[in-house]
């Protein structure tokens, strides 16, 4: 019976995967058809984004003077290069030519760049080079945003245990508020593979590949170095359980340098780029013409780049002037605060002891891999050294949830109301940014900033078929995620201001 319910569920899994697939195809055509319709019936407010001057480097190659053979499908391409997206194909084709460039990573440039120069070269003829920059941007944005959404898919599965709670988690991605962001020339869709991917394999066991993926999201978004508190979330549980539960100090030792390497291995991308800006900008420079943040002792360039260019800083967005930006943002804060909210009610006492209180009754989860550190590609493997105790309580766990999974309803609402305990790095990380995006970035930003969590998308779908909430809430959210996607596609496109 066991063996039967776990090829139902695998089959499953396999069909809600193809679904979100299509979803996330499905999404992306509609907001980029959306996107082309709103182009060509309104006029751009800012048209200054046409201005292409040549390259400041000799070495660069200037494409300018070429002639291309379809100048009208050149130039409908090189209107969706709006607002952020000037920088990264500015940056792909000239390198960083000013200071303000460098606050924006150099992944995404770098994607651009190589396509450009690679799959898409024959077209450069046809369209010219900017405009097969811009293609190229397209198409590492979407493709990007549709592997996201199958690797939510496949963590959420791990986290939540519900494929259909997973599956509805998947769609409102797919679906999501800012939605037009992960379809344009934007680093918001590499940075979401990169960082859900990495908590994808975080949870698989595979640590190599967690610490390339979290490294690389740092390489995409400056708040990619946050991911390395996942790791260091679980190096402190995988250390506490060698010592008290394996009691073996020497164990404990390996994975508290184990994990050490693998933060600073995510923290290294992002660090290199600070040294490379640096080293452009201040290095063997008139120390009289440096700017302010050279000088410094820890000169922290996207920090201050940031402040001076664009006004970041703490409070500094607190003026009446910035409310409608607040409103614009509410409705994103509003639910991730409730999704925290509703996390930390589950189970305060776990979630403020961080876990330490419960993981010892938890080893039955295949989840808690995530704290045992149990890894068949490492060169140990903690699970061999689990007392005889907690192999008993893993038996028996193992045969209660056997007897559950026989149960007629296999996929039960009151799935999304346990609270595992691997759920409270998602949950703090989420916290963090937003305080961060409500305290000291643009607010409007946060549409955005926050759409990559999944933490809020576990909680919109328990919104959705609780039965503890009014159904109105379920049409809010689907509305406003439609309303974000409409106003977006219209006012983004068309170089308006949006988040």
């Amino acid at each position: 019976m066991t063996i039967n319910l776990s090829t139902i569920n695998n089959q499953s899994q396999i069909n809600h995967t193809t679904i979100v697939l299509r979803s996330a195809i499905a999404s992306r055509v509609i907001t980029l058809a959306l996107t082309i319709i709103f182009r060509s019936i309104l006029h751009p407010y800012d048209t200054s984004a046409f201005i292409n001057p040549s390259c400041l480097t000799s070495t660069t190659t200037d494409h300018h003077e070429q002639l291309i053979q379809f100048p009208r499908i050149a130039a409908a391409i090189e209107n969706g290069i709006v607002w952020d997206s000037v920088y990264f194909v500015r940056i792909a084709e000239c390198g960083y030519e000013y200071e303000q460039t460098y606050a924006f990573l150099p992944l995404l440039p770098f994607c651009i760049s190589l396509i450009s120069r690679s799959v898409l070269q024959p077209l450069v003829p046809l369209v010219g080079y900017r405009a097969v920059l811009a293609l190229s941007g397209y198409i590492v944005s979407n493709l990007s945003f549709i592997f996201a959404a199958v690797f939510l898919y496949r963590l959420s599965v791990i986290i939540l245990k519900d494929s259909e709670a997973s599956l509805r988690a998947s769609i409102l991605f797919c679906f999501n508020p800012a939605s037009i962001f992960y379809s344009s020339i934007y680093s918001e869709s590499l940075y979401a593979l990169l960082s859900i991917g990495g908590l994808y394999f975080l949870m698989s066991g595979a640590n190599n590949l967690t610490a390339l993926s979290f490294a690389l999201s740092g390489c995409a978004r400056s708040n990619g170095v946050l991911n390395a508190g996942y790791i260091g979330f679980q190096t402190m549980h995988q250390a506490y359980n060698a010592v008290f539960f394996n009691k073996s100090i020497f164990l404990a030792i390996r994975v508290l340098v184990s994990g050490i390497l693998r933060c600073i291995f995510v923290f290294v991308p992002f660090v290199s780029f600070q040294v490379y800006g640096y080293y452009n900008l201040c290095y063997g420079h008139d120390p009289d013409k440096l700017t302010p943040w050279c000088k410094a002792k820890i000169p922290l360039m996207y920090n201050y780049i940031q402040s001076h260019y664009w006004g970041v800083g703490f409070l500094r967005y607190f003026q009446l002037k910035q409310l409608p930006n607040f409103l614009l943002a509410s409705p994103i804060l509003s639910i991730a605060l409730c999704s925290i909210i509703h996390y930390v009610k589950l189970q305060p006492k776990a979630f403020f002891s961080l876990g330490f209180q419960d993981t010892s009754n938890s080893y039955g989860d295949p989840s808690l891999r995530f704290y045992q550190g149990v890894n068949t590609r490492n060169t140990y493997s903690l699970e061999k050294e689990i007392s005889t105790v907690t192999r008993e309580d893993q038996a028996r766990r193992r045969r209660k949830r056997n007897v559950k999974e026989e149960t007629p309803v296999m996929l039960s609402t009151n799935k999304l109301e346990k609270f595992p305990i691997i759920i409270i790095p998602f949950v703090l990380h989420l916290s963090f940014m937003v305080a961060t995006a409500f305290f000291v970035m643009h607010v409007q930003v946060a549409t955005r900033f926050l759409s990559s969590s999944p933490v809020i998308y576990w909680f919109a779908s328990y919104v959705l078929v609780s039965p503890r909430t009014h159904k109105g809430w379920g049409y809010l959210i689907w509305g406003y995620c439609a309303a974000y996607i409409l106003i977006g596609s219209l006012l983004f496109s068309n170089f308006y201001p949006f988040t």
